[in-house]
């Protein structure tokens, strides 16, 4: 069959006209994750099962502290990748850690699809959706790291935000190490107290967001003890995905 023809597959229309072909397809969603050997659980980014539509996976192999720290030394290699998954088709481009957040500028000039980089992306969306009296709890791998600069890059500033930093947990270690051993009732358990301690203590908090891809699956817990609204990775992509692949209703009147 000739591509370059208008196809009709389940009432719907493919102009493949206007698609370039390519070794595989219907990847919407490409995600740079670095290589990284522990447990990915369902939730977790870098676990295809996560999500309800095919993901495209690049590697990038670095050590995740020079992520954090944002090394220039990195940032040809994450603009390579997210390159290369644009040249497989990909409609939109994210980043499986908070901490690609330092190359978000970097990697949106670089390409000609949507970039969103990081979680906390999402800063901003939520700022406009609580109250000005109400704050963010954001919980974060590496703390330390999350400054003024790296917030700048996702189009906000420290204004309003708590940051909690959970990289000195040992069960969240457990998960990131594989041989350190890894607890995920424990790790839920930690998360879940660190929450509800935070809210009772910030009466002010209006919601939390998880800079790291390994919290998602958390996300849940952390909501039933605080119940607030909890933005992680996957709220992210999904709201991603569903603005670069929209579909056709159906129903009546």
């Amino acid at each position: 069959m000739n591509w370059k023809s208008i196809i009709e597959t389940n009432e719907e229309l493919y102009d493949v006209h206007t698609v370039t072909p390519h070794f595989t397809a219907g990847f919407a969603i490409g995600i740079i994750a670095v290589h990284l050997i522990y447990p990915k659980l369902p939730g977790n980014v870098a676990n295809a099962t996560t999500y309800p539509f095919p993901v495209l996976y690049k590697e990038v192999f670095f050590e995740i502290e020079e992520l954090f720290e944002g090394s220039e030394g990195i940032k040809k290699q994450v603009i390579e990748a997210a390159k290369y998954l644009e040249k497989q088709g990909v409609r939109a481009i994210i980043g499986a850690c908070g901490y690609f957040a330092h190359f978000q500028e970097d990697v949106r000039e670089a390409v000609d699809v949507p970039v969103f980089l990081s979680s906390l992306c999402q800063l901003p969306l939520i700022k406009l959706g609580i109250a000005s009296s109400k704050k963010i709890a954001v919980f974060a791998a590496s703390g330390d790291d999350l400054d003024e600069e790296l917030l700048r890059k996702v189009g906000t500033d420290s204004e309003r935000l708590i940051v909690q930093d959970v990289g000195h947990l040992d069960s969240f270690a457990g998960i990131r190490y594989g041989n350190m051993g890894f607890d995920n009732a424990r790790l839920a358990s930690d998360l879940a107290e660190i929450a509800k301690r935070l809210v009772e203590t910030n009466p002010d908090i209006g919601a939390i967001l998880l800079e790291c891809s390994d919290l998602p699956p958390y996300a849940k817990v952390i909501q039933s003890v605080t119940g607030l609204p909890v933005y992680d990775f996957n709220t992210l992509i999904d709201l991603v995905y569903h603005s670069v692949v929209q579909k056709t209703y159906y129903g009546y009147l």
